[in-house]
């Protein structure tokens, strides 16, 4: 979806979740989508052949594209975000590294999104870092051979108090020592303007400081993670920002919906940037 030179896609693990996965890319395209996104779709990190032919073909019935896809990240509901940092379950997220990057392949994603994971309690938070590192190095070496970018996400802390990419210049410095170690260039930044703005942060002086960086854009409102215009965040300044640093990516609208389709996407025709 197209809307004054900005693309936004809907991303089905949040506004379609109701529905079974399965359901959810017609759901999208029904709704006026061409592009959809997702957290970890499947039930484990080695799927059988049979749940990602199911997944890849209703995505083909449906006629959406997906564009960006999550490795695998826990329970997000739960308070997971991310495993490629926890000294328990870094094993999970190599185990979908192949997964991950083989049915980006056949579904033609190129943003593959891995989150940091949470600080634990009984880990030390260098080793959690050092083991972050290598798991991203894998997953960026495995991702370039597609031509695909590995993004890492920043999160509020209001929002996730342990998780220690707080803010976007922290999210930045971890894609750069990813970069410098593999020697590649596709380990980038997942910007989402929600935990950004809910955070305080300068959003618009944060897209043009970091805009090189920048792979994948996401958005929701605050407070209550609602659309664009439901809150109190500024999206006529953010997007008018990311048309100013000429922002070609996608947009994933990642937010809760009302389940009426005439208000969860009315902001995509009456909020538009100003120029």
């Amino acid at each position: 979806m197209n809307v004054s030179g900005l693309r936004f896609a809907a991303n089905m693990s949040i506004l379609y979740g109701h529905l079974p996965l399965l359901d959810r890319p017609a759901a999208a395209a029904a709704d006026g989508f061409d592009a959809v996104e997702c957290w970890w779709p499947f039930s484990s990190p080695a799927p059988t052949d049979r749940e990602t032919d199911a997944f890849a073909a209703a995505l083909d019935d449906a006629g959406v594209r997906l564009v960006a896809m999550n490795f695998v990240e826990g329970d997000m509901r739960a308070g997971d975000r991310g495993l490629l940092s926890s000294p328990r379950r870094h094993d999970e997220f190599r185990a979908g590294i192949d997964t991950a990057v083989g049915f980006a392949a056949r579904a033609g994603c190129r943003i593959l999104n891995a989150l940091y994971g949470n600080r634990e309690p009984d880990a030390n938070p260098a080793d959690q870092d050092q083991l972050a590192l290598e798991s991203l190095a894998e997953a960026a070496t495995a991702a370039d051979r597609l031509g695909a970018t590995v993004v890492l996400e920043a999160i509020s802390l209001r929002e996730a108090p342990d998780y220690p990419l707080g803010d976007a210049d922290a999210a930045v410095t971890a894609a750069d020592a990813v970069n410098a170690v593999t020697g590649l260039t596709n380990t980038g930044v997942l910007c989402d303007l929600y935990h950004h703005g809910r955070s305080g942060e300068d959003v618009p002086a944060l897209l043009r400081r970091h805009a090189a960086r920048i792979a994948h854009v996401q958005v929701a409102d605050d407070p209550g993670r609602g659309r664009p215009g439901s809150g109190a965040l500024d999206y006529t300044a953010y997007f008018a920002a990311l048309q100013d640093i000429g922002y070609h990516g996608w947009i994933g609208l990642e937010y809760e919906p009302t389940r009426d389709p005439a208000v969860d996407y009315d902001w995509l025709t009456s909020l538009r940037p100003a120029r």
